[in-house]
């Protein structure tokens, strides 16, 4: 904790223990969608613990849940400006320029917020997304089989994956993923759906007519 200068004469450790439950009541109120009172928790906090990203991330959160996009890119901004690497705020961002449909900047964000935190399904899930949007897989693809590599039992990014090597042509590639999905789930309709056509592309381009 930086040494600013604050309303309050509380020893630092209990002025982080402070801060501490007041973040985490700014977050179980957002869970809550009881967004004044999280708002009030936030608010507090950041006045604790001016230097702190957080507070500002989950004001963002507030803000974007109430469709206040701009409110929400100030908020995230000021995260990042106290923590360039605040993998939330960039995924903050990235949600904001998505509803915004500016997708190359979303994009780019989702991208920056995965190279700190490959593990981060929002930010994943927003990624594929906005490459649908944008018709650019590449990238997408690569930080999706990064994450199956230690998440290889989730079956919605793996559907994901696959979907996306279907719209790249990676036909093989999406065959192998879907029949796997099949395997644990062999009721998935969207699966068995995909894989079917999956089957008849690659029929069409052996020059066989599908059955």
């Amino acid at each position: 904790m930086h040494n600013n200068q604050r309303s309050t004469d509380m020893p630092e450790n209990a002025l982080t223990q402070h801060y501490e439950v007041l973040k985490e009541l700014g977050d179980c109120y957002t869970s809550l969608a009881d967004y004044p009172r999280a708002q009030q928790q936030y608010e507090q906090a950041a006045q604790l613990a001016p230097d702190e990203a957080m507070p500002y991330v989950g004001l963002g959160v507030i803000a974007l849940q109430q469709g206040k996009l701009d409110d929400a890119e100030l908020a995230f901004k000021v995260a990042k400006r106290l923590d360039n690497n605040c993998a939330r705020a960039l995924c903050g961002l990235a949600m904001v320029h998505q509803q915004k449909q500016n997708f190359p900047q979303a994009l780019d964000f989702y991208l920056k917020c995965l190279d700190i935190d490959s593990d981060n399904l929002t930010a994943l899930l927003g990624l594929f997304q906005t490459s649908i949007q944008m018709g650019s897989f590449a990238k997408v693809i690569h930080y999706l089989r990064l994450y199956l590599e230690t998440h290889p039992a989730d079956l919605a990014v793996m559907f994901c994956l696959a979907t996306l090597y279907y719209r790249d042509g990676s036909l093989d590639n999406a065959r192998t993923l879907l029949s796997d999905i099949l395997t644990f789930t062999p009721d998935n309709t969207d699966a068995a759906n995909l894989l079917e056509e999956v089957e008849h592309r690659i029929a069409s381009t052996h020059g066989v007519k599908a059955q």
